[in-house]
C-alpha cells in the first residue's frame, strides 16, 4: 500500500492532547512547548481541512472527526510501542502469556522468575494467575500450569513438579496435635476436592475424622486460614516451604498422600512455539533440582 507522507509529529500532538484532553500536560509528556504543540495540531487541522477540537473557556472536546481519529491513533502507537519493546536489546522477544495456578506461582515460581528472565531474555513473559479453572483458548492464553492429574481434554500435559498433600497449621494448633485422631478435635479446612481428606487419613493409617470446615477455592485462602489459627489446612508442601522455614506454618505429621500433579497445559490444536518450548524445558529442568 502506498502512504502519503504522514505527519508523524503533528499526529503525536494530537494523539497526547486527545488522551489527556489537556494542551498543558500533552506538552509536558512530548518534552515540547504548548505554542509548538498547538502548531502542530493547527497543521493537522489545516492539512485534514476539520478541526480536531473544540476550544472551551476550560479546556478542550474533541470534535466528531476527532473521536473518529483518536482510538485509531492510539492503538497504532501502542502497537508500535509493543514492537519496539519486543525487538529492544539486539534481539526480538517473543511473548508467552502464562496461566499459572496461585499456589504454584507464588510458592514455586516468582522466587524463581528472575532466574529464568536472566536465562532467556528473549521470551517476554506474562503471568496470569487462576485458581485451577481456566480455559486457554477463551483467555488467550498460550499455556497455563494447573493441578491435578493431567486429563483434560484437548490439552497436552507435562508433569511439572509432584505435590504431596499433608496437614499445615499454625504453631499453636500443632501443639495439640501428637496423633492423627487428634484432628477430630480441630477445624479441617477443605478445598473443593472432597476426598482428599479420607485420602490423607488413609495414607496416615489412622481412622478418618468427618471434615466439617468451610471449604475453600484455593489452596492460597486455606494456607492463610490456617496460618490465622482458623484450623488445618491440607496443603502441598513443597509449595509452601518458605512458610514452614518462617515458622508461618508447622507440619504436624510426616504422612502425605498423592492426589496429583503440577502440569504445564497447552492445546494441541496450536503449535509450539520457541517460547513454549524454551519455557518448558526450564520448568522440568528447574523442578527437577529446585526442593
Amino acid at each position: 500500500m502506498i502512504r502519503p507522507q504522514l505527519p508523524l509529529n503533528a499526529l503525536r500532538a494530537f494523539e497526547a492532547s486527545a488522551r489527556h484532553l489537556n494542551f498543558t500536560r500533552a506538552a509536558v509528556e512530548l518534552c515540547v512547548s504548548q505554542a509548538a504543540l498547538s502548531h502542530q495540531i493547527k497543521a493537522l487541522e489545516a492539512r485534514l481541512g476539520v478541526a480536531l477540537f473544540r476550544r472551551l473557556p476550560r479546556g478542550v472536546a474533541l470534535t466528531d472527526e476527532g473521536a473518529a481519529l483518536y482510538p485509531v491513533l492510539n492503538e497504532a502507537f501502542d502497537r508500535i510501542a509493543a514492537v519496539l519493546d519486543r525487538v529492544g536489546g539486539g534481539h526480538v522477544r517473543e511473548v508467552l502469556s502464562v496461566g499459572v495456578v496461585g499456589t504454584f506461582a507464588n510458592g514455586w515460581l516468582l522466587p524463581r522468575l528472575a532466574q529464568f528472565q536472566s536465562a532467556h531474555p528473549q521470551v517476554d513473559l506474562r503471568v496470569l494467575t487462576h485458581n485451577n479453572r481456566v480455559d486457554l483458548a477463551a483467555e488467550g492464553l498460550d499455556c497455563a500450569i494447573r493441578f491435578g492429574d493431567g486429563d483434560w481434554p484437548g490439552v497436552e500435559a507435562t508433569a511439572i513438579a509432584e505435590a504431596g498433600l499433608t496437614p499445615l497449621c499454625a504453631a499453636s494448633l500443632a501443639q495439640r496435635l501428637a496423633h492423627p485422631r487428634d484432628l477430630a478435635a480441630a477445624t479441617l479446612l477443605r478445598s473443593y476436592r472432597r476426598d482428599e481428606w479420607a485420602r490423607w487419613f488413609a495414607a496416615a493409617g489412622a481412622a478418618p475424622v468427618p471434615a466439617r470446615g468451610p471449604v475453600f477455592d484455593s489452596s492460597l485462602a486455606i494456607a492463610n486460614a490456617a496460618a490465622d489459627g482458623a484450623g488445618v489446612g491440607l496443603l502441598p508442601v513443597r509449595m509452601f516451604a518458605q512458610d514452614l522455614a518462617r515458622g508461618r506454618l508447622v507440619q504436624p505429621f510426616a504422612a502425605c498422600v498423592d492426589a496429583g500433579r503440577y502440569w504445564l497445559t497447552h492445546l494441541r490444536s496450536r503449535p509450539v512455539t520457541p517460547a513454549l518450548r524454551v519455557f518448558g524445558d526450564w520448568l522440568a529442568a528447574t523442578a527437577a533440582i529446585a526442593p
